[in-house]
């Protein structure tokens, strides 16, 4: 079962819950603060003083199976190329947990991302499962990563995919979500559009 939920939401959930073994996974520097457990492909352990760091080395998780109550997994899907096996293996070492995604507007916005992420998704809210599909990028993106994480102050219900899960994971691949045949939209074109349209209206 897989559902739509909110980060304030879960920290809630977790907050209540403070026996729990907590994995986050893939966080970088910023891990969930209520974490017991941090892990990452980069050696983070001088960052991350004080909580258990676990490098990661292999594609195979190196946990026992269910050796978490909860699993967070937050903008680490999109870079995994083999993304199926990895929620598995996520379903493998905990019955629940929480996954954070971009959403395919987000996705396309941000530099970093363009290189970076290799899928994007959708939450199909009537079959209740993760949608899948090979990243296009559509628009020439424009932001940083630091001014979208101010805009997802405003806009992030648009920006980013928030879903909570238990016992598994329902997803599909879908591959006519991509539309390589259309023109990548550029944002300079639009500024261009834009500032003539108010230039024109100031001598109107």
């Amino acid at each position: 079962m897989i559902r739509r939920t909110s980060i304030n939401q879960i920290n809630s959930l977790l907050e209540k819950n403070p026996n729990w073994k907590i994995l986050d996974i893939g966080c970088g520097y910023t891990a969930n603060k209520y974490a017991t457990v941090i892990a990452d492909q980069q050696d983070l352990s001088d960052f991350h003083k004080e909580k258990n760091f676990i490098k990661i080395t292999e594609k195979v998780l190196p946990f026992k199976d269910k050796e978490f109550d909860f699993v967070i997994a937050s903008h680490v899907i999109e870079h995994v190329q083999d993304f199926e096996f990895f929620l598995k293996e996520i379903e493998r070492i905990s019955n629940k947990g929480y996954i954070e995604l971009p959403s395919r507007l987000g996705d396309n916005l941000i530099f970093e991302n363009e290189k970076d992420h290799i899928w994007w998704f959708v939450y199909d809210d009537i079959n209740k499962q993760l949608i899948a599909s090979l990243k296009n990028q559509l628009v020439e993106p424009f932001l940083s990563v630091s001014t979208g994480k101010i805009l997802e102050n405003f806009f992030r219900e648009s920006l980013v995919i928030e879903l909570e899960w238990e016992k598994s994971i329902e997803y599909k691949i879908n591959k006519s979500l991509r539309n390589d045949d259309f023109k990548k939209i550029s944002f300079i074109k639009i500024v261009k559009k834009y500032l003539s349209k108010k230039i024109r209206k100031l001598f109107s």
